[in-house]
């Protein structure tokens, strides 16, 4: 059982390999000229959050599918929320970072952290484990959520014509 428990680790790594490879270029250019709030986190904390929050939700959606005997009609809405979020989670920076749309992604992340709320909701009863594992993304979302406010409030988009 240990290679569905590293798949389904590995998995929201990938997405987030390819925000990593959208965002490495824009936060030394674009993202560098933004206003932003003097709370925000430094830009070096980001790859290191984001390590442990993939692995923590990744090992979660493991333990509900060991759980749940796998793929299974039960597993459909537990693992098809966290499926969902986890579209939402690899979305963001593309929309965020690659297009510049800082009202998108606003709306975005709100989604997204409803999502991962009604996720941890419907995995409790399955594994209180899973459920908790998903706790440190749901706060670490709910900065995020503030920080895109504050960006897009303070930065505002240019009208297209």
């Amino acid at each position: 059982m240990w290679l569905p428990m590293l798949g389904m680790t590995a998995l929201p790594h990938l997405g987030g390999l390819y925000g990593g490879y959208v965002t490495r270029k824009e936060v030394k250019t674009w993202y560098k000229t933004l206003q932003k709030p003097s709370w925000r986190p430094p830009n070096a904390a980001f790859p290191v959050v984001w390590t442990c929050l993939y692995t923590g939700m990744g090992y979660g959606s493991y333990l509900v599918w060991k759980e749940l005997g796998g793929f299974t009609e039960d597993a459909l809405v537990p693992l098809g929320l966290y499926g969902l979020q986890l579209a939402l989670n690899w979305a963001w920076t593309p929309i965020f970072f690659g297009a510049h749309k800082l009202k998108l992604a606003l709306i975005e992340i709100v989604l997204l952290t409803g999502t991962v709320g009604a996720t941890m909701a419907s995995w409790y009863p399955i594994s209180r484990t899973a459920s908790m594992l998903m706790a440190p993304y749901l706060s670490w979302l709910c900065l995020a959520t503030s920080l895109n406010y504050c960006i897009w409030r303070d930065n505002p988009e240019e009208k297209e014509e």
